[in-house]
């Protein structure tokens, strides 16, 4: 007998297209293992030879929590990079890793949640860090430059499938599983759905994750916006999946729906197709999904449709096809060219703010190296695992010598003396319990416990002398002399024990708080007060201690010991990413913490040469005008010290650019919950005011000429051209920036706003003609009186330099549009969220499913303006759709009330509409202002004659 090969079934047939296979291998699949692929963590179909499978991998700035990996620079300092070809070929080496690392551990998943291109619109917000940038053109070129290298350039398979995080308007952290953002339509499609927009259109996204918060009163799991809009952009099946825990959060933090198995069909019929929530355990959501299918609330095709998009990913990371995969045998893990990128990127992102030129230093300079991040290499909660690591001091000795560089840290050495007169002591570690915990890989490194094996705090005579630093708002670290910092476990001992502060809930911070004539220790983390017992030292709700604090140095005293024989003095300040601004916890000023202040003051007080280095995941409002020199850099990865120090050196000349605005003081800032961009004047974009440093600004050790601009519009294009000369004495970068203005606008326009912008490198004398293709749909504007983009026809300016700021050429072209026509109030009415103008007003969502409507403000009156509404030869009612309880009045041009409405209080729910009208005498073309009173939502307002 002949034996015949086993069939094989079509979709592990490579020759066939994706979409037929992905029919086929549906069609084999039983409904309950369908079910059973919208979960994160989806099990193995062993009848058909499917491997288990999982949603996420953190990758913001290199392979996160599986372990050892190179960490490049934060996402906001490889936005501060402005360079587009570097980014993404770290993109490339962080996909790289991701494969290499799974051949050896088959929980690192090649679905890639990252990066983030949440606009960094307000620096106050806690995750400044993974964002690139206020500005959405140069987020959306940085975030493509980072997917194209995370996909990779193979035309079929992809080396990871990387998600895009955080759909849609998501810049807080306070109450931001409950917080509403409320977005106008012109900034919705001017400002955050562009960020979005440019990278899917580029293909080189495989998704998308949804926000925790709610955009116009409707949480974004259930967003209409994701049909619309983002599966608009592309023809590849995109797979959307959940933030953690947001699914449940739709019942029971936000109370949208009354329950999960609502919630759940609603958010895959909205476009969710993977559900993370409950750890590992998928048994919950499987649950909720099968008995919302019983129910009637979802159909087999609902969940096909889920499950066709997750399976189109899977075969274009060529699970499928192992054999056809060109990126099955990568091995590129801490390769020497990795190392190197690492160390160019924290180069690149490193910001020179001000220079009296002292910079670069000269050869045989004497350095004092003094501050709070002077030896730290500080990770943040998307950090891998460090292999190498550089701090400013070990750059510093390495480029200098360390018989040149002197050091003080500036911590307050203290020591915390009981009322039984004895102070907290650190037992010595028994032998081998000084080792540090291995840099094992978790999925959830919230789920890292504290180290239990070590001994406790005790009391003794003299006690041990700890390190204090005030990282601000009240939270400061305590760490023992071997370099521990005190820390609580879950058995609720402190302990000498953590390497950093660190975790989901950092157990490392400390808050003192005066009581009688001393201070009682609050731990941070667990909210419980330090007390002494008989056992050892720990935290509880009962006979808590009252500590003299006994300072044996104040930092400022070490600094000036150190600086004032000093050459030249460099005090690194900045933040501990894991305190004050980070996930879950906003700042609450731009001021730099008081400790470092005094630090500064010190230093600046011994030593006019005093160069000041902010290392930090946001900006500060700092005074530096009397500095001699001042840098910033995000926490730049793992070749931070040495790219500092080479900086410093003159090795390298800087070019970075800082990616959002420095504002000089609180009081510049818009509420944090004010989503209007536009309305609030906010971002370099609309802010009126005088920046401590402007969008874009980053000097040089060289200088650089612009001339030669030309433009010419062809075939839709705008083509731009200028020459840059580096007319300096050394090789350096420097970033073009080409912005636009609307001269004459008939709506608030941006002042300035970036339509496209280069890096060079340019020796002295060298010269280099740039070249700029720019559509004309980067002139237009979202026409609320239209619901579409409009190019509003007439002069613009044409803006060319070295910031938003310096601007160095420019030129007038005037271009052809569509000209504005009023409001046909007659024929449409108004749609209550299309106003021109707004105060006291939030949008809300109009039904759970789709639609806007507004309301005032909670505690205040609203007030409406809608621009040149035209009501011909004129209208004599106008009616209402309203909800709720409370009043609208109408009139025109700010005059007195022609017509007014009131809603009754009532039984009805926010989603119940009623039509009211009024009369009203109006002809011609006016300015329609509504006042809205009480908790009342208006949708429409139509008029007739």
């Amino acid at each position: 007998m002949t034996a015949h090969p086993p069939h094989t079934p079509p979709f592990r047939d490579p020759h066939m297209p994706f979409a037929k296979r992905i029919d086929d291998l549906l069609s084999r699949l039983t409904l309950d293992e369908k079910i059973g692929f919208l979960h994160q963590f989806v099990p193995a179909v062993e009848r058909l030879g499917i491997a288990e499978f999982r949603t996420g991998q953190e990758a913001l700035h290199g392979v996160a929590w599986m372990g050892p990996a190179t960490v490049f620079p934060q996402a906001v300092g490889l936005g501060a990079t402005w360079n587009t070809e570097l980014v993404r070929r770290v993109g490339e080496a962080v996909s790289k890793e991701v494969r290499a690392m799974r051949a050896h551990d088959d929980r690192v998943g090649l679905n890639v949640w990252a990066p983030t291109v949440n606009l960094l619109r307000h620096p106050l917000w806690g995750r400044n860090e993974e964002g690139y940038s206020e500005d959405p053109k140069l987020t959306s070129a940085i975030a493509t430059a980072y997917t194209h290298g995370l996909r990779g350039d193979h035309p079929t398979y992809w080396r990871t499938a990387p998600v895009l995080k955080h759909w849609l308007a998501h810049n807080n952290e306070t109450d931001r599983a409950t917080a509403s953002s409320s977005v106008r339509p012109r900034v919705l499609h001017e400002y955050d759905l562009r960020a979005f927009r440019e990278t899917v259109e580029a293909g080189t996204v495989a998704g998308v994750m949804p926000a925790y918060n709610l955009v116009n009163g409707r949480p974004n799991h259930v967003s209409p916006y994701l049909r619309e809009h983002l599966r608009a952009w592309t023809e590849e099946e995109l797979l959307v999946c959940s933030d953690a825990g947001a699914p449940s959060n739709l019942v029971d933090h936000e109370h949208y729906f009354d329950t999960h198995e609502e919630a759940t069909a609603a958010s895959l019929r909205a476009g969710v197709d993977s559900f993370t929530d409950h750890g590992t355990d998928s048994s919950q959501m499987v649950g909720r999904i099968r008995k919302a299918y019983e129910r009637g609330l979802l159909t087999e095709d609902d969940i096909d449709t889920a499950v066709r998009r997750q399976l189109s990913v899977r075969f274009r990371l060529g699970e499928f096809d192992p054999h056809d995969d060109p990126h099955a045998d990568v091995k590129d893990f801490d390769t020497p060219a990795h190392r190197a990128l690492a160390q160019e990127a924290a180069e690149q992102a490193i910001v020179l703010l001000r220079n009296d030129g002292v910079l670069p230093l000269a050869p045989g300079t004497r350095l004092a190296v003094v501050g709070l991040l002077a030896d730290e290499c500080k990770l943040d909660w998307y950090s891998g695992t460090l292999i190498h690591r550089s701090t400013p001091l070990e750059g510093l000795y390495e480029r200098f010598g360390a018989e040149r560089v002197e050091f003080a840290e500036g911590v307050d050495r203290v020591r915390l003396k009981t009322s039984a007169g004895t102070f907290l002591h650190v037992l010595a570690s028994a032998a081998g319990e000084d080792e540090a915990r291995g840099a094992e890989g978790a999925l959830d490194p919230a789920l890292l416990a504290g180290r239990t094996d070590l001994p406790p705090l005790t009391t003794d005579a003299t006690g041990t002398e700890f390190a204090l630093i005030d990282w601000d708002e009240g939270v400061l670290t305590l760490r023992a002399p071997d370099g521990r910092y005190l820390s609580v476990a879950e058995d609720g001992y402190l302990r000498a024990s953590a390497d950093q502060p660190g975790g989901w809930v950092v157990q490392e911070t400390f808050r003192l708080e005066p009581h009688a004539n001393g201070h009682l220790l609050r731990h941070i983390g667990t909210g419980r007060h330090v007390t002494v017992a008989a056992d050892g030292v720990k935290v509880a709700d009962e006979n808590a201690e009252t500590f003299e604090l006994i300072i044996s140095e104040r930092g400022e005293d070490a600094v000036t010991r150190v600086t004032s024989e000093a050459d030249v003095v460099l005090v690194v300040a900045g933040n501990d990413p894991h305190i004050n601004g980070r996930e879950t916890e906003d700042r609450a000023s731009l001021r730099l913490p008081v400790h470092q202040e005094r630090l500064l003051r010190a230093a600046r007080a011994a030593n006019p040469r005093t160069v000041m280095a902010l290392v930090s995941a946001y900006p500060y409002a700092v005074d530096t005008s009397d500095l001699a020199a001042a840098l910033w850099t995000a926490h730049g990865g793992q070749a931070a010290g040495t790219a500092l120090a080479r900086v410093l050196a003159g090795d390298v000349s800087p070019a970075g650019r800082l990616p959002q605005t420095w504002y000089e003081n609180d009081a510049d800032l818009p509420g944090l919950l004010d989503y209007d961009v536009i309305g609030s004047r906010q971002t370099y974009l609309y802010f009126e005011g005088t920046p401590l440093f402007p969008f874009g600004h980053g000097l040089s050790y060289t200088s650089f000429s612009y001339g030669d601009l030309t433009s010419r519009v062809t075939d839709g294009t705008l083509q731009v051209s200028f020459a840059i000369t580096n007319t300096g004495d050394v090789t350096g970068d420097e970033v073009a920036q080409l912005y636009t203005r609307a001269v004459d606008p008939a709506l608030p326009r941006p002042r300035r706003e970036l339509v496209a912008h280069r890096r060079v490198t340019l020796a002295p004398g060298a010269r280099e003609e740039l070249s700029f293709e720019v559509p004309l749909r980067a002139f237009e504007f979202w026409d609320v009186t239209q619901g579409r983009s409009r190019l509003e026809p007439g002069p613009y300016e044409l803006l060319a330099g070295a910031s938003s700021e310096d601007i160095r050429l420019r030129t007038t072209i005037l271009l052809d549009g569509e000209p504005g026509a009023p409001r046909s109030v007659l024929q449409r009415g108004l749609e209550g969220a299309d106003f021109d103008e707004q105060s006291g007003v939030e949008i809300v969502d109009r039904t759970r499913t789709a639609g806007d409507a507004v309301t005032a403000a909670e505690g205040r009156a609203g007030e409406l303006v809608y621009r040149d509404c035209d009501f011909g030869n004129g209208a004599s009612e106008v009616t209402m759709t309203v909800s709720g309880e409370g009043a609208v009045e109408l009139s025109l041009d700010g005059g007195t009330v022609l017509a007014a409405v009131r809603v009754e209080e009532s039984d009805s729910g926010p989603y119940d509409y009623t039509t009211l009208g009024a009369g009203i005498v109006a002809e011609g073309v006016h300015d329609v202002h509504l006042r809205l009173r009480g908790p009342l939502r208006l949708a429409h307002v139509g008029f007739s004659g």
